[in-house]
């Protein structure tokens, strides 16, 4: 995957131009400040460069979505965050937007509409999926050939909005064997950073929620644990370190693997 920069548009410059994009990429805290998910965000931003699709972000004008917020009780917080979202979003009349984050997807897609948010939201493993399901990328026979990939559910896209298909048809075309663990799908189990345990000490009680996810995952010996989001991210990285097996066990997001893949 090439390191070369690509500038991506704000909204505002290309309102300024008289151009509308596409879609709008929703880049979400974690994407935007966090280390390891800035390359989630690279990634992403890559395969939509490749495809020529024009988008766009809306850089400091973004917030957070509040979904923090929500989650933790603090409901008058959520919709000032909400709000001031909805009325740059309503302002530059977006509306698709893409985000790389579950958490995101899931508040912009079923609480904005309440605010007077209404916007057709996907999240990128469907988008990635559209688009190799159209062939706009092509793929090289590479790299995962012959390796294990085991997908853990991130729970604001599985149980949350049943999307357990998208990422799987994604991962599925990168000629490797997918392994699925036995809590998945709709019988998955959080990684616990949706229910905000990376935000906090941890509680009395025999092993961290992470560990636990990630033992089930490492019982099946991949060479990748995927993932499609930030948080979770974080959570198995974290789980797999604890174990010692970061030389054997990579964690990726789907779009990681699909933009280090994509045939020139």
């Amino acid at each position: 995957m090439s390191n070369e920069p690509i500038h991506v548009p704000t909204m505002a410059e290309l309102t300024a131009k008289g151009e509308v994009p596409e879609i709008l990429f929703w880049v979400g805290c974690a994407g935007s400040f966090d280390d390891r998910a800035k390359k989630i965000t690279k990634a992403i931003v890559r395969i939509l460069d490749h495809v020529g699709m024009k988008f766009a972000v809306l850089g400091a004008e973004e917030g957070c979505t509040g979904d923090a917020a929500k989650r933790a009780g603090n409901e008058f917080l959520f919709q000032m965050q909400a709000m001031n979202n909805i009325t740059v979003l309503n302002g530059y009349e977006v509306k698709k937007i893409v985000t790389g984050c579950p958490h995101c997807f899931n508040t912009l897609k079923n609480e904005y509409p309440a605010l007077g948010g209404n916007y057709e939201v996907v999240h990128h493993t469907q988008l990635i999926q559209g688009l190799l399901d159209a062939g706009k990328i092509k793929l090289q026979d590479g790299a995962n050939k012959g390796k294990k990939i085991t997908f853990h559910d991130p729970c604001y896209l599985g149980r949350a909005n049943e999307e357990y298909d998208a990422p799987r048809s994604v991962l599925e075309k990168l000629n490797a064997e997918l392994a699925e663990m036995e809590r998945s799908r709709e019988n998955g189990f959080c990684c616990g950073a949706g229910g905000a345990q990376m935000f906090k000490e941890a509680e009395k009680g025999e092993k961290e929620v992470n560990v636990e996810r990630t033992e089930q995952a490492l019982e099946l010996n991949p060479d990748v644990i995927a993932t499609g989001c930030p948080f979770c991210m974080t959570m198995m990285t974290d789980g797999v370190k604890h174990f010692n097996k970061e030389e054997k066990t990579k964690v990726l997001d789907v779009a990681e693997l699909i933009a280090s893949q994509i045939h020139k």
